[in-house]
């Protein structure tokens, strides 16, 4: 039995595609998930990020927390928060922020920090605030950086929304899970095979923004 073949046909029959439990509403969900779980996360950690590496402090507790966040099991988490907060979107939401929030400040800290000290000290000599040091001056040096923040995390939670549909909520995981649940494999494959694809996509269009947003001759930053 080949399941490639059979996810192929499951992935290209357009009654997989329409209706409002259909494919298409799943893959709009988890693009949505995975938009709002990005933006929240960039909303804590950008800011944290930009300060530390301007100010120098704290540099510490963020490797330490962030090394932490990073080795905390997502499922577990997920089924933790579910047992407390109950079935639907908030648990896993919250799960996937704490997974993003990590290379979202690493991003933002080592962007900031890599802009060389020539640079802000000659702003300072002319005059300008810190927050316009910050501002008019690290921020646009560190965006390329930055950007590979963006790009690490929305990898990251492109791929582990799937774990929303475990705790009752939708995306891409419902078909994988009822798939396992009915063991219908060709179903299956077919939302991991899609999952990928869309990672890989989303990738190659992060991948581009970060080269048009990298200042000129700032290669390294």
């Amino acid at each position: 039995m080949n399941y490639f073949s059979e996810a192929w046909t499951w992935l290209t029959d357009p009654l997989t595609w329409t209706g409002a439990d259909a494919l298409a509403a799943r893959l709009t969900e988890h693009l949505l998930y995975t938009l709002l779980v990005i933006v929240v996360s960039a909303l804590i950690a950008i800011p944290l990020g930009w300060w530390v590496g301007h100010t120098g402090r704290g540099r510490n507790a963020v490797v330490v927390l962030s090394g932490a966040a990073r080795a905390i099991p997502s499922l577990g988490l997920v089924t933790l928060l579910a047992l407390w907060m109950g079935l639907g979107l908030p648990a896993p939401i919250i799960t996937l922020v704490v997974l993003a929030i990590p290379p979202l400040l690493a991003g933002a800290y080592s962007g900031i920090d890599a802009v060389p000290r020539e640079v802000t000290d000659a702003a300072r000599a002319q005059g300008m605030s810190e927050w316009q040091i910050l501002m008019k001056v690290e921020v646009p040096l560190s965006l390329g950086l930055l950007m590979g923040g963006v790009r690490s995390a929305a990898l990251q939670v492109v791929s582990t929304v799937m774990l929303a549909a475990y705790v009752g909520a939708g995306g891409l995981g419902r078909p994988l899970f009822l798939g396992l649940k009915t063991q219908d494999y060709a179903m299956m494959l077919g939302a991991s095979i899609l999952t990928v694809g869309l990672a890989l996509v989303l990738d190659v269009v992060l991948s581009g923004i970060q080269r048009i947003v990298r200042p000129r001759g700032t290669a390294a930053l």
